[in-house]
């Protein structure tokens, strides 16, 4: 790479994050509680950890239950959401319920994890295709906002970011070009 190409993909970098920061920051605000009530049940909690436990299920490292990735879904949800898109997240649990109703006859707590995993591929498939074809200010489909927030949030986590990735808590200097090996894992930042 070249010095001035190296600067230049600096600078967007930089100037990205500040502003996706603060625009971030912004969605964060909520003027008024009242304003979009979203209360989640126990359940709905424990449905939203099997959900993630189900996108990265635990391997030789933990999974999204073990960093409470249903917590972190409420907590993103309640506090960062608009109205419109909370009640597209909260009813979306009940859809992905008649979902796995409909496919399996029970719900999606009561499945075996080969046929949540199952069901959670065609709603993956499902959602790229509302993706694709939603118009300009539809919402987002509720399954891209579960998968969304399970792979933010344990990212973000500190399992995540200590055991799934490598990361140094304290950097030494910087070295811009380290090798790597295929499987080595992603650094956190």
């Amino acid at each position: 790479m070249k010095r001035r190409q190296a600067v230049s993909t600096m600078a967007v970098l930089v100037g990205g994050s500040m502003v996706g920061s603060q625009l971030f920051l912004t969605g964060c605000k909520q003027t008024d509680k009242k304003a979009s009530p979203t209360d989640f049940t126990a359940e709905e909690l424990a449905l939203l950890d099997e959900v993630g436990e189900t996108i990265i299920p635990t391997t030789d490292t933990p999974g999204a239950k073990a960093a409470q990735i249903g917590a972190f879904m409420k907590i993103m949800v309640t506090d960062c959401y608009d109205a419109p898109a909370q009640k597209v997240f909260v009813d979306g649990i009940a859809s992905l319920e008649a979902a796995s109703d409909k496919k399996f006859g029970k719900g999606f707590m009561a499945l075996e994890p080969a046929q949540r995993k199952e069901l959670l591929i065609e709603l993956d498939k499902e959602q790229r295709e509302y993706q694709q074809n939603k118009k300009e200010g539809e919402p987002n489909h509720y399954f891209k906002m579960m998968k969304d927030l399970t792979l933010q949030g344990y990212f973000t986590s500190e399992i995540g970011a200590t055991k799934a990735l490598r990361y140094e808590a304290v950097p030494g200097k910087y070295e811009g070009c380290v090798p790597y090996k295929k499987g080595d894992k992603a650094w956190a930042t």
